[in-house]
């Protein structure tokens, strides 16, 4: 996961700039209006829409686009239709990537998918090709340096909390969850003092495919690019792992 850690690393830094700019308060509010219309406005019994506004809040979103976008789904405004839906295929490498998608037009979205993986050097494959290889998730990520405590406390926290697992990943550590407990490991691990870079609901690859080919990696890191830019794209998945010098 090393690699992978890297490039989600890479990841958080780029949407905050991106957040600065505005670029991802497009992508919030989409996922704001379809968990609103998904399971009502109320975010004490929605749990999607609980977490897609703290991360939009995370991202210095505007309250007043917050609300606008939560009206919109629940049917106090009049809003865009959204399907959601998965696409599936292969970067350089055999690598698998997963995509979640919220769009107002399936077939634009699929050719313009389809000739960024073919762009890239992949393939978009059919349904259900790898989604088999990633399992939801909840996800910590902890900053070593500003842990405050030692790893094996950590883990004791953790797993007193109700997580599944504790990783070390260069410069940080990942806390999973389930997604069942994603808010109680939470909370608990704040009620301790413990802060988070990051703390989301994710799909991690149950395996990974490690990358040692220089140029197979650019392929692979510039398709991963290009499919975040997209509009359509909400979240990319892949499980693809690259040594920290190659990342470099």
């Amino acid at each position: 996961m090393a690699g992978h850690s890297k490039w989600a690393n890479i990841k958080r830094r780029k949407a905050r700039v991106d957040a600065q700019k505005g670029k991802i308060f497009t992508k919030l509010a989409r996922e704001i209006i379809v968990a609103a219309k998904e399971g009502g406005d109320d975010m004490e019994t929605n749990f999607r829409l609980r977490l897609a506004v703290q991360k939009a809040r995370e991202n210095n979103m505007p309250n007043d686009n917050i609300q606008r976008a939560i009206q919109k789904g629940s049917g106090g405004l009049e809003g865009e239709s959204y399907d959601q839906v998965n696409y599936e295929g292969y970067a350089s490498g055999g690598v698998a990537v997963l995509l979640e998608i919220l769009t107002d037009n399936r077939n634009r979205t699929v050719a313009e998918i389809r000739h960024l993986f073919s762009r890239h050097g992949g393939s978009l494959g059919e349904s259900g090709c790898v989604a088999w290889m990633f399992e939801r998730k909840g996800l910590f990520i902890v900053k070593k340096d500003a842990l405050g405590v030692s790893e094996d406390d950590l883990m004791l926290m953790a797993l007193e909390a109700g997580a599944e697992d504790v990783r070390e990943e260069d410069d940080t550590y990942s806390v999973i969850s389930s997604t069942e407990h994603f808010e109680e490991v939470k909370g608990y691990l704040q009620e301790q003092g413990i802060e988070f870079e990051s703390a989301e609901v994710t799909m991690l690859p149950q395996n990974t495919v490690e990358i040692e080919n220089p140029e197979e990696v650019s392929r692979i890191l510039e398709l991963m690019e290009a499919l975040e830019d997209n509009d359509d794209v909400q979240n990319v998945y892949a499980n693809f792992e690259i040594p920290g010098s190659l990342m470099e």
